[in-house]
This record gives structure tokens, sequence and C-alpha cells, in this order.
């Protein structure tokens, strides 16, 4: 039994649908799939119709933004199987509401440097809940600026932390957010620690000796080996779940990463999916009461 428990859809800023995803993950012969998408549950019931037709199994899920305001960093959370997603929708509404102020203001900078139409991006933003900087690279390709998604205009431009064009906010603290998927008896994993432009190694520390996290992304393309092995450590020693996921974007791969490259393995998968059971048992005795 393996999973694939992290990976975007046209909802964010993936470049494939939720059905297109999910075949690709039953061609892959995976158990489990957890659809992702940055700041926005909207995938989960159509995925899980569409699960049943196609035969395999989805958890729902969502990347969170958060911001670790010791360090100025940003932060991300994925949190799978909210028993009381409706706890979530607010702290949603506003991450998306960020990112969207902050693309705007980007694309007004770009423009001054090159004369596309004002709503060149649009067309690669339907369906998503935000806009992200590789909606932005991909109307600057159309236009022949640029010949690739990645690469030394969007280094220049989008380069964290200081691109020409990069604009940032702050999003909710990262502490408010494990708590509120907590109280939403959703199961909360760091993920990617060792992504560049996160720098949250010492904050993972940090919130496992608070007792924060239910478990970490170990199995991730931002780390090698001797990190992932590191990370797997810290796992055992705190009785955490350590998952592994694609991080799929399709187009929009950072790196190249397919549907199943990484994955979830068979004890870590009943570890997390003992725990969901034990959240939607406590979920039911509340409603109970």
């Amino acid at each position: 039994m393996i999973g694939d428990l992290h990976c975007h859809t046209t909802l964010s800023d993936g470049s494939l649908g939720i059905e297109e995803v999910i075949v690709q993950a039953k061609r892959m012969k995976l158990d489990y799939l957890a659809i992702t998408d940055h700041d926005t549950l909207a995938s989960s019931s159509r995925a899980q119709i569409l699960a049943e037709r196609y035969g395999i199994n989805i958890i729902p899920a969502v990347e969170l933004s958060a911001w670790d305001k010791t360090r100025k960093e940003k932060v991300h959370i994925l949190c799978y199987a909210p028993q009381k997603p409706d706890r979530l929708e607010g702290l949603c509404l506003k991450s998306c509401q960020i990112r969207t102020e902050c693309a705007k203001d980007m694309i007004k900078k770009v423009m001054e440097q090159y004369p596309i139409p004002e709503d060149a991006v649009r067309p690669y933003t339907k369906g998503s809940k935000s806009i992200f900087k590789q909606h932005i690279m991909r109307a600057l390709v159309n236009y022949g600026y640029a010949t690739e998604l990645y690469g030394s205009i969007n280094d220049r431009l989008f380069g964290y932390p200081d691109g020409e064009c990069l604009v940032t906010r702050e999003y909710p603290d990262v502490n408010f957010v494990l708590d509120l998927i907590h109280s939403s008896k959703g199961v909360a994993v760091m993920a990617h620690p060792y992504m560049f432009g996160y720098g949250n190694i010492e904050l993972l520390d940090e919130l496992i000796e608070k007792g924060k996290l239910d478990g970490v992304e170990v199995f991730h393309y931002s780390a090698d080996k001797e990190q992932q092995e590191s990370l797997l450590k810290k796992c055992e020693d705190n009785g955490l779940i350590a998952t592994g996921g694609s991080d799929f974007h399709g187009l929009y791969n950072a790196v190249p990463t397919h549907i199943g490259s990484r994955f979830t393995d068979d004890d870590n998968m009943k570890k997390l999916l003992a725990l969901i059971k034990q959240n939607r048992s406590k979920a039911k005795k509340h409603y109970a009461g």
C-alpha cells in the first residue's frame, strides 16, 4: 500500500485537471492519492466521485500557506482529511487573497519591463483559486519574451528573495495554522523542510518540541539522501509520520517530477490512516455531544 500525498491541479498551480491527475495516479498503480492544491479544498468532492470511478483512494487534503514570524520565512503545511473542513475556509480565502494581491502587483511590475496586455495572464488562471508566478511566466513565454518557465528571466524577475518583480507578504502565523488544522480534526504535516527559500529546519525542531506536528514530508525531491535520513530519524525519535509525495505540478514543475515519483510507504500510510480514523471518531463524538 503506497500513496503520493502531494500533488497539484489547475485549481492552484498545476497544469492538469483533477481527472487527469487521478487517472495518472491509477496508471502509476498508486493505492492512495492526496490532491494538495494551495489554500483550497475545492477538489475534494469531485475527486472522491472520480476516485470511485477509477478505483483509487483519495485523501482530502490542502497545502496551507503560513509564516514563521521568528525567522521571517514562508512555511507550507500539508493538512490531510480535516473532519471539519469548514473551519479552514476563512484561512484559505485569506491566503488566496494575499497571493492574488501579490500577483497583481507583480504583473504591474512585469508590464513596466515587457509590453504585454493587461489580461495576458488570465487565460492561464482559469479554474485556479489564485494567480501564481508560473502563470505570469507562461504569459511571457507566450509573448516571446522567454523560452522557458524556469531560467534566467524567471530568476531575475521572481528569484527569492530579491527578484526585480517579486512581491511577498506575510501569510497567517504557522502556529495559528497548525492550531486551526487540529481544530478541524485534520492531520498536520510540514511540507518539504529543505526546499530552497523556506529554511524550515529550525522551525521544524521547534514545532516538534511543542508537539504541534503529526508528521514531516521526508521523501521530497528537495531533500537529498542524507537530509532524508535526518528527517526520518526526527520522525522515528518523536513518533511522527514520515510522508512522501511527488509535489507534481505538470507543466509548472520546477524540476522533473511525475506522479508517484516519491511516495509514502506502507508502514507510514497505515499510521496516517489510523490517525485519520481516530480524528473521525473524535469528530463524531463531538457532534453527538
